[in-house]
């Protein structure tokens, strides 16, 4: 509307001062003398225009900059931000790393000093220091030195296969953990058993090295799990050499600190005849572990005669029961313990009772009866090794249970 009354009046004039110069001198002189001036007229206001553009467009180009600048220095302090939190995580990971990494040059480094190298010079082997439950194995046979040499060749080269072997909850059979085991391959391939080498291994003084190499596998598929959101928790278990070696634990310990943010999602196992003997060092070593978070739990049960509070004080969450024991009762306590009041009196101290050993479905409906929350045996699942064909079927969320809930002491 603005524009049209300009324009008017642009003509307007234009007519006016054409109408006066035909009055004194002609037509064709008033006419083109009105068309030259409002040409001008056109001409003064486009360039007006034209001026008024080009500073609204210099002002806005002005407060764009301004704004781009703003931008600009926002995203640098994101940027900045982002690699000081960057920076963090990286030298936690290495940190991490290197203590992995700490835990294998010990493993090896200690082979040297502590096995013999040739097999065929040997006539006994003991432990570097009385331990209690390791008993000396002689080596006079042949195959026993051979087995020795297998045992350590296997260690030396990082040969300890992990296998898992599921825990469930019931009714629900629904997974909740798994139990870490360890199998040592001979260079043939062939697979070293816990019962071929343990003994042999714990007189030698190799059982710390062969826990590092597992703590070390365990924590390996604990972050694989935690990476595919997998909320499962795995047993991983120690032997008692592990814990009065002062040389070893120590470096457990470390390691376990280093990877505390996996307390949650790692229980550390130790069999009962082990914890019956700890003495106060290893006590003290337990409380280490507990006070980084990390749960315990106690397996190879023979008696029913133990102090529960004093476990739950020491750190442990978990008793492991063979299934057969609870619904019959153990061979060396006093009387039958039924199941459910076993599981009763463990939930007052804030123990979670897993049954393990358990091999056909009446067994699981009895302990389902009693209120057995966890159930461990070959009908849930044989343990499987490790590998990356097995890590690709944890995509899956099917067999995947909802978290039981944990009792915590009152």
């Amino acid at each position: 509307m603005a524009r049209a009354l300009i324009i008017a009046i642009y003509l307007l004039f234009s007519a006016t001062i054409a109408i006066a110069v035909f009055l004194f001198t002609g037509a064709t002189t008033g006419f083109l003398s009105g068309v030259v001036l409002a040409l001008g007229c056109f001409q003064v206001d486009s360039n007006a225009r034209n001026r008024r553009a080009r500073r609204m467009t210099e002002r806005r180009i002005a407060d764009l900059t301004r704004r781009l600048d703003q931008v600009l220095n926002d995203i640098g302090l994101r940027i900045n931000d982002a690699s000081k939190v960057i920076e963090t995580r990286t030298s936690v990971q290495n940190g991490k790393i290197m203590a992995e990494l700490q835990v294998l040059e010990s493993l090896v480094r200690g082979f040297a000093a502590r096995v013999p190298q040739e097999a065929g010079r040997v006539t006994e082997i003991a432990p570097p220091r009385e331990r209690s439950g390791s008993s000396r194995i002689s080596l006079d046979s042949p195959g026993e030195g051979e087995l020795l040499q297998s045992v350590r060749r296997a260690l030396e080269q990082s040969r300890v296969d992990l296998y898992l072997q599921p825990i469930v909850t019931l009714p629900q059979r629904k997974l909740r953990f798994y139990e870490a085991l360890s199998r040592l391959r001979a260079e043939d391939g062939s697979i070293i058993l816990p019962a071929q080498y343990v003994k042999l291994a714990a007189s030698a003084g190799l059982m710390p090295r062969v826990d590092n190499l597992l703590l070390f596998r365990c924590v390996q598929i604990v972050r694989r799990l935690a990476q595919k959101q997998r909320d499962i928790g795995v047993f991983c278990n120690i032997s008692g050499d592990s814990l009065t070696d002062a040389e070893f634990f120590p470096q457990i310990l470390e390691f376990m600190h280093r990877n505390r943010d996996l307390a949650g999602r790692i229980v550390l196992e130790f069999a009962q005849e082990t914890v019956q003997h700890l003495g106060v060092d290893g006590e003290a070593s337990l409380a280490g572990l507990a006070q980084l978070g990390f749960a315990l739990s106690m397996d190879q049960l023979e008696s029913l005669e133990m102090d529960f509070a004093k476990l739950r004080r020491l750190g442990f969450r978990h008793i492991k029961v063979r299934a057969r024991a609870l619904l019959h009762g153990t061979e060396n306590a006093d009387a039958a313990t039924a199941a459910v009041d076993l599981r009763k009196h463990l939930e007052r101290y804030g123990l979670n009772l897993i049954a393990e050993r358990v091999e056909d479905g009446d067994t699981v409906k009895q302990l389902s009866e009693a209120g057995v929350d966890f159930a461990q045996g070959y009908l849930f699942g044989t343990p499987r090794a490790v590998g990356d064909d097995w890590l690709r079927t944890l995509t899956t969320e099917e067999d995947v249970a909802p978290l039981a809930t944990l009792r915590k002491a009152s």
